[in-house]
């Protein structure tokens, strides 16, 4: 592939119209004519903060599918009494509304109504809060006592249309809970004496959640409207049922679905054996829809040979409610396909089917190779992303950073249909650039920035914006704005590009949260209330899950990002934890994004 520095011409973006109903968007071609995927039929996710002695932020989701002009009525029930609408016309900007007249001594319950061509629609479910809630960014979900947590994940376990928790303990041995959205205990399961060894690299055979691996992931995988927990697991693992699993050694080891409200097995599968001589594999598992209709789980898994290189495996498999079967297997082999410590899984064509990339290399959703970026001289490196990074080039990009790469490769932009390189930056010497991020943080540029430690790049034209740019750690969408705002070592922070300092938005342990690691949060995603982010930490006592919800008003309105195919697939991944991007461009002087093509499961 032949390397450019030239970008390729479209037709500039238009820009939203903040708290209007802007003209819709057509999809593309490709993308409309696939079969919708059926994703997660959320609720409405009604959430409520307060944000000021007198005031009351209530935030709701706008849905993937919901039309064109819906509107919404905000409702008030206090202390258990009758309830008031506190609008006076229907809400068709941001959805969210400030409450100033509430008695904040008193329990306070809300919910919304939404209207649909003149027809109002049911009412949500209600959030409650409590008389005399604290003025915080915070929801708290409590949890039963147990050891330190390092991920969560999220997932519709019941049905109900609301995001439930499934966390885990890093005890020895290891454990996972799963709770409804409110903190109801549902089952825990037992990783059991192969999960003592925690080594970060070679740990035992059903240790989960160290280093780069996770091996636990929560979606819907046979689309009947409630998730399961997919893991994977070796002898001793005692499930949420109280049965056992079982293997002649403790080195073969299997994947299991787990019902997701009790914990038992639903299917087992056996891992293939490839390089079971070399050890346990452990993994990383993630989900997409590598047909473009049906979700399958992906498991990169790797083991060392010796004490030099390591093997690398990736599988896919299905789940129909019953049975697991292994859709395909992929073997790196002796080949020079660089991998990372974290996996994306997205449509990087636009033909509705989702792909496999690593910061190397690009799998189709049949196990082939698509691409890889040896050729361009790319090796392994800590962090990648792939996003709408340039709206006036069609289709999507991605960005990378090396660790230790001999020709002195820093960091690299690329075309992600093809792996088209179109920038890259070197310098004298090897070094390990061990932070990479991507994200529009200065509206003063058209597309995104990336940034590692070497300056603030305008991707788009790879022009150098800032010489010193913020801590490239992980970012969040909170204030309200299009540009992203960043979390780093506990810390909701804004970037202020003509200055290049930050200011703080949230300090996390003022709430009792810590960080999971050195600086990480358990999970951020769009998990509740409307596009804005989330950021999900464990109490230092771990016994809840603060989780850190926005306080701002915001007359944007765009649909959940958890019903955008590209971020929901992020989502079910960990990793080295990373930002979920959604499929197209998200930042100041955006188009309205197209409806995605989805349906609802088990509607």
């Amino acid at each position: 592939m032949k390397s450019t520095n030239r970008l390729r011409a479209a037709a500039a973006t238009a820009l939203l119209l903040l708290g209007a109903a802007p003209l819709a968007t057509p999809p593309p071609a490709a993308a409309a004519a696939a079969a919708a995927r059926p994703m997660e039929n959320l609720d409405r996710g009604v959430v409520a903060v307060r944000r000021s002695s007198t005031e009351v932020l209530v935030t709701w989701r706008l849905l993937g599918l919901d039309p064109d002009g819906i509107g919404f009525n905000v409702y008030r029930s206090t202390a258990g009494g009758a309830a008031v609408k506190l609008n006076t016309d229907p809400l068709t900007g941001g959805t969210n509304f400030v409450d100033s007249t509430a008695d904040l001594t008193r329990r306070n319950s809300y919910y919304v109504r939404s209207i649909i061509d003149g027809v109002w629609q049911p009412a949500s479910r209600s959030f409650t809060l409590t008389a005399g809630h604290a003025v915080e960014p915070v929801v708290r979900v409590p949890l039963r006592p147990g050891g330190p947590i390092k991920f969560a994940w999220v997932g519709d376990l019941d049905g109900d249309g609301a995001y439930d928790y499934v966390v885990d303990r890093q005890t020895s041995p290891q454990t996972i809970e799963a709770y409804r959205g409110d903190g109801t205990f549902l089952w825990s399961a037992n990783m059991g004496p192969n999960s003592t060894d925690q080594d970060n690299i070679e740990g035992g055979s059903s240790v989960i959640d160290v280093g780069h691996w996770d091996g636990v992931t929560v979606y819907d995988l046979d689309s009947d409207g409630r998730a399961e927990v997919a893991v994977r697991v070796a002898d001793g693992v005692t499930f949420g049922d109280g049965t056992r699993y079982t293997a002649p050694d403790d080195t073969r080891q299997a994947i299991a679905i787990l019902d997701g409200r009790t914990g038992a097995p639903r299917a087992t599968a056996p891992v293939p054996t490839d390089y079971l001589a070399d050890g346990p594999m452990p993994a990383r598992f993630g989900v997409g829809y590598l047909d473009g209709v049906t979700p399958s789980l992906v498991a990169y898994m790797k083991n060392r040979v010796g004490d030099g290189g390591f093997n690398l495996m990736f599988t896919a498999w299905r789940f129909d409610g019953s049975r697991l079967t292994n859709q395909w297997k992929w073997l790196r082999g002796g080949a020079d396909h660089a991998d990372g410590h974290n996996t994306r899984i997205i449509d990087v064509d636009g033909d509705g089917r989702d792909e496999v990339a690593e910061i190397g290399f690009v799998l189709n959703g049949d196990g082939t190779l698509r691409y890889s970026l040896a050729d361009e001289g790319v090796v392994h490196g800590d962090r990648f992303h792939i996003a709408d990074l340039d709206p006036s080039r069609p289709g999507l990009e991605g960005y990378g950073v090396q660790q230790d790469n001999p020709s002195g490769l820093r960091e690299y932009y690329y075309g992600a249909q093809q792996g088209t390189m179109l920038w890259r930056h070197v310098e004298a010497g090897v070094g390990d650039v061990g932070r990479g991020m991507a994200g529009d943080i200065d509206p003063r540029f058209s597309g995104m920035e990336v940034w590692s430690f070497s300056g603030v790049y305008n991707a788009r034209g790879n022009t150098l914006t800032q010489a010193t740019g913020p801590w490239p750690h992980l970012g969040v969408f909170w204030d309200g704005d299009l540009s992203m705002e960043l979390f780093n070592d506990g810390k909701i922070e804004k970037w202020d590009p003509a200055t290049g300092g930050v200011s703080r938005q949230v300090t996390t342990w003022n709430h009792g949260a810590v960080n999971v690691g050195t600086q990480y949060p358990a999970l951020i995603g769009d998990i509740l209330g409307d596009w804005r982010e989330e950021v999900v930490m464990p109490s230092s006592d771990h016994d809840e899950l603060v989780v850190f919800t926005t306080d701002r008003p915001t007359a944007t309105r765009l649909y959940t990002p958890a019903h955008n195919p590209a971020y929901r697939n992020d989502m079910t991944v960990k990793g080295y934890l990373q930002d979920h991007h959604v499929d197209y461009y998200l930042g100041t002087g955006m188009a309205r994004p197209p409806r995605p093509n989805i349906t609802y499961a088990g509607s």
